[in-house]
């Protein structure tokens, strides 16, 4: 039987861009699904295509607006399930609600591990994402979880611009081994922001650990949200003595006032993924977009022949 009548990629509304060059990389079509509102905002979905025994991929970041996007996963996940698809692959390129996978004070939610339940409770298989904001997010579903970096893609970027007198900075303690990752793939040194966070979306720098005199600066980080830790982190690097700085993330969130914070720190340019689409108020000269469709695609590729995902990153 042929790759395409076994396989199906689905869409909803989050990222069908991203979704149309997965299926374009694999060379299949794009499923046939329609996913509207009733007039009360209920989501309607409409699979207008055999699904049954076919392994079902559904692409669906949970980014803005989150809500909407997680339901309209949870509602094609049943859809599928309902119509007899042998196995349901939820494609969630950006994991949201992630930055909530501890309690940091009393009575807090632990709201990535009840995103967890919702989606095997759903009906879903398998799960593969990107640069979780905390690895140990796997274990909380009892589903298998291809966890893919990001990492490669945009080591290969910053290599192709062959720059000379690099350092990687982490912008605070939890990013280290993503900085550390980055640094080995490029052979650049590595520095630290040391980075205290007393309220969410607050930061205060309190020292960098590492050269940076002098010195070409690419911070990295999975997640620009508000952009305040990145924006503080390049007037501190600034301060110090970098001569040029960059930054990259993996999923380009820009929430409120991100694009101005950007556009008026000293950055060279921000290098960014797209596992998020980005708004057209997000758009500025100093973005540039990479993709993540072939790696997506190599891993449903070997999803679905049962080949090892792992090979992808070694």
């Amino acid at each position: 039987m042929s790759l395409s009548k076994r396989l199906k990629i689905f869409t909803g509304n989050a990222n069908p861009e991203l979704a149309r060059e997965i299926a374009q990389y694999l060379g299949v079509s794009l499923g046939e699904a329609k996913v509207s509102r009733f007039s009360d905002g209920e989501i309607q979905v409409k699979i207008n295509e055999s699904v049954r025994g076919a392994d079902v991929f559904i692409v669906q970041p949970t980014c803005t607006p989150v809500n909407e996007h997680l339901m309209e996963l949870l509602v094609m996940v049943d859809a599928v399930r309902r119509a007899s698809a042998r196995r349901i692959t939820a494609v969630m390129p950006y994991y949201g609600y992630a930055r909530q996978d501890r309690k940091t004070r009393a009575r807090d939610p632990i709201t990535a591990k009840l995103v967890a339940n919702l989606l095997t409770a759903s009906g879903a298989r398998r799960v593969v994402t990107m640069d979780l904001h905390a690895g140990q997010i796997q274990g909380f579903f009892d589903i298998p979880v291809d966890h893919l970096p990001g990492v490669p893609i945009l080591a290969q970027y910053f290599l192709q611009q062959k720059l000379d007198n690099v350092v990687v900075v982490s912008p605070d303690h939890g990013g280290v081994t993503r900085a550390r990752d980055l640094a080995e793939r490029i052979g650049a040194p590595l520095a630290i922001i040391d980075k205290r966070r007393p309220e969410p979306n607050v930061a205060e720098i309190m020292n960098i650990i590492g050269e940076i005199k002098n010195k070409k600066v690419i911070m990295i980080d999975d997640i620009i949200d508000t952009a305040g830790t990145i924006a503080q982190g390049a007037e501190a690097l600034k301060a110090w003595g970098a001569t040029e700085i960059s930054v990259c993330c993996t999923h380009p969130v820009l929430s409120g006032p991100a694009i101005e914070r950007l556009n008026q720190a000293p950055l060279k340019e921000v290098v960014v993924t797209n596992t998020i689409p980005l708004a057209a108020k997000n758009c500025s000269k100093k973005i540039k977009v990479l993709t993540v469709a072939p790696l997506l695609g190599e891993a449903i590729i070997r999803i679905h022949e049962d080949l090892s995902v792992s090979k992808l990153f070694d």
